[in-house]
């Protein structure tokens, strides 16, 4: 007897709309709160899926313990495992500790849009303070040394209402603006450079190299480009970027093998020179000493992303 065909999986995050957001899953009545939201659930539950959203996402694990999936990120976490994501930044945490019965409470989660904390920073300098902390949380943020203070906060804006919520949630963003205990999970990040056409430059070739990931780029090409030596040009990016021209290359090519390897079905070889390496041994190594795995093992592990199955199996 043949076995029935499988349908492909999804493989992409899911998009989290609003009318989904029913209260009986654990989410405020939208006619009860203004645009900062809380919210508390147990695992498993059908929230904890590989989705993403419109809304930044506080996350904070109160109970159990497994691996957490932040964009390409796949990490360990626990009770007090803090995270913070960006708009549209794929998340899911499963545990591996699963109790017959599950957890009660796992989850404190507080959501909140972008565009009327940026409108107000506008007119509201001290709102300004938070912005440096949303830009780093397209890619997550991890806080280390938060966990006690975290939970208090979260009961304090969740026992809130009108603009008492509005004043408990500002103490706590400023108190996570103000960290420097954490980690950024995704990809890479930009930092800032000295003057507008400086960063515009920088811009450019970024946009340059991650839109044409297998491109062979040198250093002292774009270097001639702009006018500069490559020693100049190498102080210049590393300023700017964080890292130096090869590692950020490197890093933007497994940025997009990770996406491959998650998205797709293609062979990790082909992978490798899709995504701009002249040889699978180099591309290997370099995977392993980003990722900490091999692309084998990553592709293995982001499997786990999705969760469980309705009946309890995993996929």
């Amino acid at each position: 007897m043949q076995n029935p065909p499988q349908l492909p999986r999804q493989r992409q995050p899911e998009l989290e709309h609003d009318y989904a957001r029913s209260p009986a899953l654990g989410y405020e009545a939208p006619e009860d709160v203004g645009f900062i939201r809380c919210l508390s659930h147990g695992f498993p539950t059908p929230l904890a899926r590989w989705h993403h959203h419109d809304e930044y996402e506080l996350h904070l694990i109160v109970a159990s313990s497994g691996k957490a999936f932040v964009g390409d990120w796949i990490g360990p976490f626990q009770p007090g495992h803090l995270v913070l994501c960006g708009p549209r930044l794929p998340h899911n945490w499963i545990s591996m500790d699963l109790p017959e019965g599950g957890f009660a409470q796992r989850d404190l989660v507080i959501q909140f849009p972008h565009a009327p904390i940026a409108a107000a920073a506008e007119h509201i300098p001290e709102l300004a303070e938070a912005l440096p902390l949303l830009e780093r949380a397209r890619r997550g943020v991890e806080f280390f040394g938060l966990a006690e203070q975290a939970r208090a906060h979260w009961e304090r804006v969740k026992a809130r209402h009108g603009l008492l919520r509005f004043a408990a949630f500002a103490e706590f963003l400023g108190e996570l603006a103000r960290c420097t205990d954490y980690r950024l999970l995704s990809s890479v990040q930009m930092q800032s450079a000295d003057d507008d056409t400086q960063l515009d430059q920088i811009n450019a070739i970024v946009s340059r190299i991650t839109d044409n990931v297998a491109q062979p780029l040198s250093a002292s090409e774009l270097a001639g480009e702009l006018g500069m030596s490559e020693s100049r040009f190498s102080r210049f990016f590393r300023r700017a970027t964080g890292n130096t021209f090869t590692d950020f290359v490197n890093r933007i090519r497994v940025n997009r093998a990770c996406q491959l390897l998650m998205d797709s079905d293609r062979l990790v070889t082909h992978i490798c020179f899709e995504v701009g390496f002249n040889n699978v041994a180099n591309f290997n190594r370099r995977f392993l000493d980003i990722k900490g795995m091999t692309p084998t093992e990553f592709r293995r592990q982001a499997g786990q992303r999705f969760g469980l199955l309705p009946d309890g199996r995993r996929n």
